[in-house]
């Protein structure tokens, strides 16, 4: 099997994967996944999509991951590779998309508007 190739995003967060058959090492930025992300709750959210196919040891993931917080990164990740995981094995679409791990979410910050302190935030009004 050749490597896979995809790309996740979330917010400023970019996620680029590169996936081949292996023992399940996930390794982001040259670093071990559970180094990058301590907390056990992102950890968490980048193996949903392998747990839920049941694919978890089956993968070497290796993943250059850039820009944004660690949440977004987390989010753009497992994006990235649910598209992976896609493209060995189109039937599996079916059962990401219902578990929302194929929609790009297109939340991100709004822009900060000219004669204001922040984008919606106005400076007090004073009467006098």
């Amino acid at each position: 099997m050749e490597v896979i190739n995809a790309i996740g995003r979330r917010k400023a967060a970019i996620a680029r994967v590169f996936l081949n058959e292996g023992k399940g090492q996930i390794t982001i930025n040259k670093k071990d996944y559970t180094d990058y992300f301590p907390a056990g709750q992102l950890q968490y959210i980048v193996k949903q999509p392998l747990n839920l196919l049941e694919v978890a040891d089956k993968y070497d993931i290796r993943v250059n991951l850039d820009g944004g917080g660690i949440k977004g990164q987390a989010e753009a990740l497992r994006l990235a590779i649910s598209r992976a995981l896609v493209l060995i094995d189109p039937e599996s679409k079916k059962v990401l998309r219902a578990s929302g791990f194929m929609t790009r979410d297109p939340r991100v910050v709004e822009r900060k508007k000219p004669g204001r302190p922040k984008a919606r935030k106005r400076f007090q009004f004073s009467k006098r």
